[in-house]
This record gives C-alpha cells, sequence and structure tokens, in this order.
C-alpha cells in the first residue's frame, strides 16, 4: 500500500547539491513528489512504499552530498498525496530564515579537470563550478539559497547552461552558481594606470605566469576578495612587495601550484594534505625542517622556521597555477591592517602604488573574505585554528541552542568577529581584524547590518565586551540604543572561558578554565591575562591568577616588548635594561614605574619580556611577533631536560619566571633550551594547580594557546586522569570571544 511522507532536513542543506541529490535517489527508489528549500532547510513530500520511503530517508541521512552537514531530520506520515512523478519545486519563503548559512567551497576536483581539459565546453573558465564547489557565502544576498538571491544572478544561464541545470543526469543538476564562458563572469587585465592589456581570453594566465615571473605584483580579484601575488622565489620583488604593502616583517602565505611540487619542497603529513585538499582548503602553518626548495625564506617569513602554504581553491588559481612553474606569494589585497577588498574601483585607488598590474573580474563579492589559517602541532598534531574565514564562516553547526531571545555579540577588538542569534541556529563572523583600523571597523558595522538583513530579524539583546574603550563595545552600545535592546557588559576572559565550554558542551562538568592572552579589561579594574577560572554548576570564579606586574604606557606596551622586560627586570638587570633604552627613557619610565597604579597579570606580556631579555625582539612590528619569534627559537626538546622557572605554583610570579631566565642566561644555557624551560613552566603550573585543586578536566583558551609547542608540552604532561580541551572549531584568540559572549549570556548570566 502507497504512503506519503514528510522529510525534513536541517543542517548545511542548502547551496550543496541536496535538492538533485534528493532527486537521484527518488527516482532510483521508484518514488514520486518533491523536494524544495525553505527558509528551515529542505523539505520532501514522497510516496510510494513503506519500506521503499525508510530506506530512501536512511540513505539520505547516512550519505548526504559530500559537503552537506545534516543538523536534524525527521520524517512523519502526512494525508495521501498522488504525484505525477518526483519535482524539484521553487523555493517558497514562508517565514524568516531559520538555517545554517552555507560557506564557500574549494574547487572540486571534477571541475579541476573540465577546466583541464580541451574537450570539455568549460576549458579555461575560471568560474567553473557545480553542486559541490565554489562561492557560497560570498556571493549571499540574502536565502534560501536560490540563484536570484545571489550577486551571480547578473548572468543569465546560456541554453547550456540551463539544460545542464534542468538535466537530472547532469553534475550541474540545480547548480545555482551555474555559468560558462558564454553567459558567465569576464576576465579582464590591467595595468595600475587602468589601461587594459590586449590579450586573448585563452592568453591570460600565461600572460599573467610571464609577468609573476618577470618580476612583477599582480593584484588578483579571486572569488573572496583581491589577493596580492609575486614569484616567491625573487628576494627583490618580494622586498618590493613589503615596502608598499606596509608590511616589513609579518610573514606572507605561498601558494604552490601543486600538491606534488609543494610535497618536494616541504615535508607535510597526513593531516596537512588532508587540510590542504579540503573543501575549506586553509593555509597550513608547516616546518621548514629539511626545506628542499627556492623561496625567498628570509623576505617571504623572516626570522622564522616555517611557513604558511595553500593550493589553489577557486578556478582563478587553479588556471595560473596550471602555468606556473614556481611558488607564488599569495597575500590579502589591503594595505597592511586594512580589510581585504573586493571592489574594482577601491582596488585600483588604494592598490595602484603596490601592484604593477590587476586580473579582475565582474562578479560582485558580497562578503569578502581572507583564507583561513591552520597549524598541527609538531608532536601530537592538534589541530589549532589561526584564522577562521572562507570555507568556515558563517556557520556554527557544533551547538544546539534553546532561547527565545534575538541576540547579537559584538566580541572583542584586536581579532573581531560577530556572533548572532536570530533563531535557532547560531552564526559567528568570519574573521574581521582589528577595530583601530577605520577600513575594518567599516566591514565589521557592514557584516552587523548584513545579518540584521538576511535574517530579517533585530536584536534585542546586544552583548560587548566590559572595556569600555573597544570599538566593538562603542558600536554595541550604538546598535543596543537604535533597536532598544538590552545591553549586557561581560568579562574578556570569562568569556574566553565559556567559548572553550560551549565548544565542547562541559556545562555539566567541573572544569578548570585556563585563559592566557595578552589585554583584556578584569573585574577588579587591572588587565588580566594569564587566568584560572572555576566553572561549577552554571557559576564561573576566578580562583588564581599570575601575580600582578606593573601596566605601562597602554598600548605601547604590547608594541615594545623590552617596556614588559623593564616591568618584570630586578636590579640586577640595569646592564640589560641600559642597552635597551637610552639613559632619558629610562630616567622617564622608571620614574612613570615608581607612580604607577595599573597592574596585569598578562602571560602575553610575559612572553614579550622573555623575547626582549633573549635578544629576539623589543619591538613588535605586528601583533604577537615576539611570542611567534620566541617560539619558533624552539629547537627539539625533551621535557625530561626541562626545568621549572617557578618554586611554587601557588604564587605565580612573573618577576620569578624573569629573574631565572636571566639565570639561565647568565649561566650560557642555549636560547632554544631557556624557551624550552619557559614553555615548561608554563605547561607545569597548568597541570600543578590542576591537581591541586583535583580537576579531571582542564579547558585552555587565549591566544597563547596559539603556541603549539606549549600545546604539546600540555599533551605530554597531563596524566590520563586529567581532560585537556582545546579549541577545534574556533580560534583560541580573540576570535572567539563573540561566540563566548554568546555562550556566557545563555549560560551563566541567565
Amino acid at each position: 500500500m502507497l504512503k506519503t511522507c514528510k522529510i525534513t532536513f536541517s543542517g548545511q542543506v542548502q547551496g550543496v547539491g541536496f535538492r538533485p541529490y534528493v532527486y537521484g535517489l527518488a527516482t532510483k527508489f521508484s518514488l514520486k513528489g518533491t523536494v524544495s528549500n525553505n527558509e528551515t532547510g529542505v523539505v520532501i513530500y514522497v510516496t510510494g512504499l513503506k519500506k521503499s520511503i525508510k530506506n530512501f530517508y536512511q540513505k539520505i541521512y547516512q550519505f548526504p552530498p559530500p559537503v552537506s552537514k545534516i543538523k536534524h531530520s525527521e520524517i512523519e506520515e502526512v494525508d495521501f498525496i498522488s504525484f505525477e512523478d518526483f519535482k524539484i519545486v521553487p523555493s517558497q519563503k514562508n517565514g524568516q530564515l531559520n538555517l545554517p548559512l552555507t560557506p564557500d567551497f574549494a574547487i572540486c576536483d571534477n571541475c579541476k579537470k573540465d577546466i583541464e581539459n580541451p574537450e570539455n565546453r568549460r576549458y579555461q573558465y575560471p568560474f567553473t563550478t557545480c553542486v559541490n564547489c565554489g562561492p557560497r557565502w560570498a556571493i549571499t544576498q540574502t536565502f534560501p539559497f536560490e540563484r536570484n538571491h545571489t550577486s551571480i544572478d547578473d548572468f543569465p544561464m546560456c541554453d547550456e547552461c540551463k539544460e545542464e541545470y534542468t538535466n537530472s543526469i547532469n553534475r550541474r543538476f540545480h547548480s545555482q552558481t551555474n555559468t560558462c564562458k558564454t553567459c558567465g563572469i569576464s576576465l579582464k587585465l590591467i595595468d595600475n594606470s587602468g589601461k587594459k592589456l590586449s590579450v586573448s581570453k585563452a592568453d591570460v594566465f600565461p600572460k599573467i605566469a610571464s609577468l609573476l615571473s618577470q618580476g612583477k605584483i599582480i593584484a588578483i580579484k579571486n572569488t573572496s576578495g583581491y589577493l596580492l601575488c609575486c614569484n616567491a622565489q625573487n628576494a627583490e620583488v618580494v622586498t618590493k612587495l613589503r615596502a608598499k604593502k606596509n608590511r616589513p616583517k609579518k610573514p606572507f602565505a605561498v601558494l604552490y601550484p601543486s600538491l606534488k611540487f609543494l610535497q618536494k619542497e616541504l615535508t607535510v603529513t597526513e593531516a596537512h594534505i588532508k587540510s590542504l585538499t579540503s573543501s575549506e582548503r586553509p593555509i597550513n602553518i608547516i616546518s621548514l625542517k629539511n626545506y628542499t626548495g627556492n623561496i625567498a625564506l628570509n623576505e617571504v617569513a623572516p626570522e622564522l622556521n616555517q611557513l604558511g602554504v595553500m593550493l589553489p581553491y577557486s578556478g582563478i588559481l587553479q588556471l595560473l597555477a596550471n602555468k606556473l612553474e614556481f611558488p607564488i606569494v599569495a597575500t590579502s589585497g589591503n594595505i597592511h591592517g586594512s580589510s581585504i577588498i573586493s571592489e574594482n574601483e577601491e582596488a585600483i585607488e588604494k592598490l595602484r602604488e603596490v601592484a604593477d598590474y590587476f586580473l579582475q573580474h565582474n562578479l560582485q563579492i558580497m562578503h569578502p573574505q581572507d583564507d583561513s589559517v591552520v597549524k598541527f602541532s609538531y608532536k601530537f598534531g592538534q589541530e589549532v585554528l589561526f584564522r577562521r574565514s572562507r570555507g568556515y564562516a558563517p556557520n556554527y553547526l557544533n551547538i544546539s541552542i534553546q532561547s527565545d531571545a534575538k541576540i547579537m555579540a559584538m566580541g572583542a577588538h584586536l581579532k573581531s568577529s560577530i556572533a548572532f542569534l536570530p533563531n535557532e541556529n547560531l552564526y559567528v563572523s568570519q574573521y574581521l581584524g582589528n577595530l583601530d583600523n577605520f577600513d575594518v571597523y567599516q566591514r565589521f558595522s557592514q557584516t552587523s547590518i548584513s545579518f540584521i538583513n538576511i535574517f530579517e530579524q533585530q536584536p534585542n539583546v546586544v552583548l560587548v565586551d566590559k572595556h569600555l574603550l573597544y570599538n566593538s563595545t562603542q558600536f554595541g552600545k550604538e546598535l543596543a540604543s537604535t533597536t532598544h535592546s538590552k545591553l549586557v557588559e561581560i568579562q574578556h576572559h570569562k568569556a574566553h572561558f565559556t567559548a572553550i565550554l560551549g565548544e565542547h558542551n562541559l556545562w555539566n562538568e567541573k572544569v578548570l578554565g585556563v585563559i592566557f592572552d595578552g589585554t583584556g579589561y578584569g573585574d577588579d579594574a587591572q588587565i588580566w591575562g594569564g587566568e584560572f577560572f572555576n566553572y561549577e554548576k552554571n557559576s564561573i570564579q576566578r580562583i588564581h591568577h599570575f601575580e600582578y606586574f606593573d601596566w605601562l604606557l597602554g598600548d605601547k606596551m604590547s608594541k615594545e616588548p623590552r617596556l614588559s622586560l623593564l616591568s618584570l627586570a630586578l636590579p640586577e638587570m640595569e646592564p640589560v635594561l641600559t642597552e635597551k633604552f637610552s639613559e632619558k627613557e629610562l630616567k622617564t619610565y622608571q620614574y612613570l614605574l615608581k607612580n604607577n597604579k595599573l597592574k596585569t597579570s598578562s602571560v602575553g606580556r610575559i612572553f614579550d619580556a622573555v623575547a626582549s631579555l633573549l635578544n629576539i625582539s623589543d619591538f613588535n612590528s605586528y601583533e604577537a611577533e615576539a611570542p611567534i619569534l620566541l617560539e619558533n627559537q624552539v629547537e627539539d626538546y625533551s621535557v625530561n631536560s626541562c626545568t621549572c622557572y617557578l618554586k611554587d605554583s601557588s604564587i605565580i610570579s612573573a618577576k620569578e619566571i624573569i629573574q631565572n631566565v636571566y639565570v639561565d642566561v647568565l649561566k650560557g644555557e642555549t636560547t632554544s633550551h631557556i624557551i624550552a624551560n619557559f614553555l615548561y613552566t608554563l605547561a607545569k603550573i597548568i597541570i600543578e594547580i590542576a591537581q591541586l585543586h583535583h580537576y579531571k578536566n582542564v579547558a585552555l583558551s587565549g591566544g597563547i594557546f596559539q603556541n603549539t609547542t606549549l600545546v604539546d608540552m600540555l599533551l605530554e604532561l597531563a596524566p590520563k586522569e586529567i581532560k585537556l580541551y582545546f579549541h577545534k572549531d574556533l580560534s583560541p584568540n580573540d576570535e572567539n570571544i563573540s561566540f563566548g559572549q554568546m555562550m556566557y549570556y545563555l549560560k551563566i548570566k541567565n
């Protein structure tokens, strides 16, 4: 007897080929009905034999399309409906959006083959996509995810593309981003005066490869924003790019033409390969140990023993890679510190003094995104997400939230992001950047408004950091006033802690929270950054912290590691200080220290002090440069040969750590060994405090836990009875603050 069932799927199920996949399975199981997108996901009405419907449903649930992620599904029998066949029907929006947004996907192997096959009609077409790959969030105007809700709707499909779109056995059946060279997006190559080069479509990428080989800098408009590219083997042009981009030392990412090429030059693990070839396709930070290539390493990654590498993730980059015989620098298209540029006119205006040539296209990018960045720890392969952006944003799927409130969390200041809860799903924006920069602040405010417009929901609760001078806090206050929302201030490090609690759903456990970072305004009006919290039964208490030391000269302290050393130096270190400061500076700063009232527990500043004492860095040219260079100096180490620089973990004295580092310097210990001892000290303190207070669960957050050597040491030192929790879906740095604010409000504040 025939039955009719209604089947619904929610999660990452739009823009992933879900409907054409369902259509194919329905045909296979001889079922009739319809499938459509709506504001909550995918809805299927299907009529057939009960057993066939059950098998059909189980097949979808167990083996969904490759880039989909099912969060929830339901099947229920409904009144019998007689269908003539099975159809994909147009989406009908009957309410406000309540489903995850779809991130961008790297070019799939099939589309890669299409653009490399002379017999294929998409041969050398840079914007080739299918249901399994291509831009999604980058081109989204509104939802549900249909072509007419994206900027690609500006390019009506030709007859051949329409035939593919309506052909149920074609890979591009109902592919919303379907275009070809006849009807699609067009490229043009211009010089920095705006003059178009006379070059055929077939010769564009060979021409760019030739220009790169000649030492030119090319601004390439990719599908998520501009990239500035040059030959990574050419020291002179990399130096030139640094000067023009105003980025003196921060490392550049390198795009390798292929995995095979990359493997010839770098030692990569299976985890690296899986990440580099995934649909997210992030930059991977990989050790340069045993490096055998010709990259101008000192210019590309100054003073570092690691390199950020990636593989082509769009048709544009793949077609260029096919013509390259060398790796290229591929860094964000901006002046250092600003937002990534996506508009053609803005690119010419702001980058004409940087780039020699521009490769442009006429697809509008709605949500520009930087490339995401990950690193795997050397010993244990622990994955650490350094930057969450293209390929990951704007979904956060690993959570279930029930709340009647419409909540927007404004995050932090330096590594800003926004979290929004307008419905049953949580959305965490891509990395946005440092809000001191006006361009970044504009992108931050635009993203906030974009979320509100897409979901057609105004927040009624706005969450901000307790630091009154953060631009995110100021914007949040204005937004709360405009929308008549409840405004809630949340302490920075408690937000870090609840972020890691939320990621691992530890709400029913007793947990030690260890939050190590640079700065955060504390509940006692001091600058926190080395904190230990207890979480139990929806309550958080600060139970321990690094002993306070003097905070000096505001933001200047984080930019000059020598100031952290001055704050922590003992009298016997006077000879070291006189080498780093003029007589006038020392006199002035020491006077300020005598009258200083503002204190800090910042572990980030202790890293700075150690880096200065070891003559690694006295001035930072980019955020966290000193800690990065510090870890970079650690060579092979053994925790069994490490020494702890603290006698007693009940008093965690930064001055005692610095004093013992100085003793080792005078003894002539190697820099590498001293740094290993320092990191070992931090790891040992954490384990000792956990054992002292009988914690079985330790959750770690804050930018310091991007130090993968420290992460490895913790994993090595932790006894079996202690479970360590690191971030897995979010970065440990301030990008997670918006998510943590959301978790704090939902689980602690209420």
